[in-house]
């Protein structure tokens, strides 16, 4: 993911609610969400590149996402695929806060990246590019871009206000309207001004582009748009709203599809 917008309050009934865009190069294959063959219940779009993903949730009750770190000029080659530590953290059973710790000592075989991991009770989040050690949040309202948590980049900042507008307005019972209007409030292409533009090692003329919320460019630029809703009752949502840009394949699969989970009412393992 390249925007993530989201708030967390483990005593309100949607506990976790997340809100992303995917930005990607437009020839790189991908896999819409879906449940993973080779990892049960593990519900992910995948990239067929190096075989990870950007963000997914698993029937137990789990949620991870990714960022990448810009900072061109110390890009290595070589090293593991940041995509894989989100099917890690889902496909395991280690809690949010001793994943994060024990991440910190692989930190150097990874390009740069931020992590957001949940088990169904704590919320983590780690970057290696932090001066931070890896954290647990206190409930709120957050934003993620390529930066570190929360930097307050134009885009990042107007996503938060747009979440937060939304989610005050949410008066209606009707599930799908709502749902409907969250995964609107990343459709923005407007560019920031050059004053607030963050100085992250690209040409201007691309910081610029890269300042919208929705991005478009001849080959690169959002690929799709995701929601993830859940609940205190342990059901889980996932909608993924696909970007049709014109500069991809005419066969392109422009469609939303959406997940839905009932809450286990057993304790049998997954």
């Amino acid at each position: 993911m390249c925007l993530i917008v989201f708030k967390y309050d483990p005593d309100d009934r949607r506990k976790l609610i997340v809100v992303a865009n995917r930005d990607e190069f437009l020839n790189r294959p991908t896999q819409r969400a879906h449940f993973w063959q080779d990892h049960v219940g593990l519900l992910a779009g995948r990239d067929l590149q190096e075989g990870g993903t950007w963000m997914g949730i698993h029937t137990s009750g789990r949620f991870a996402a990714v960022t990448n770190y810009r900072e061109p000029g110390f890009v290595k080659d070589n090293v593991l695929s940041r995509g894989k530590l989100v099917v890690d953290f889902l496909s395991g059973s280690a809690s949010s806060e001793s994943y994060v710790e024990a991440l910190q000592a692989q930190y150097d075989a990874y390009n740069g990246f931020n992590i957001l991991v949940y088990d169904g009770t704590s919320l983590g989040y780690a970057s290696n590019r932090s001066p931070n050690p890896p954290q647990l949040l206190a409930p709120g309202l957050y934003g993620l871009s390529n930066h570190l948590l929360d930097t307050p980049w134009p885009k990042v900042e107007r996503a938060k206000n747009r979440l937060s507008e939304a989610l005050v307005s949410d008066c209606s019972s009707d599930a799908l309207g709502v749902e409907g209007k969250l995964l609107q409030i990343l459709e923005d292409e407007s560019l920031a001004p050059d004053e607030r533009l963050p100085q992250t090692g690209v040409p201007l003329e691309l910081e610029r582009k890269l300042s919208a919320m929705l991005i478009k460019m001849p080959d690169y630029g959002t690929r799709s748009t995701s929601l993830v809703t859940m609940y205190s009752n342990n059901e889980l949502r996932l909608v993924e709203k696909a970007v049709c840009l014109e500069a991809m394949t005419s066969n392109y699969d422009d469609s939303t599809v959406q997940y839905h989970i009932e809450p286990r009412t057993d304790n049998e393992p997954f």
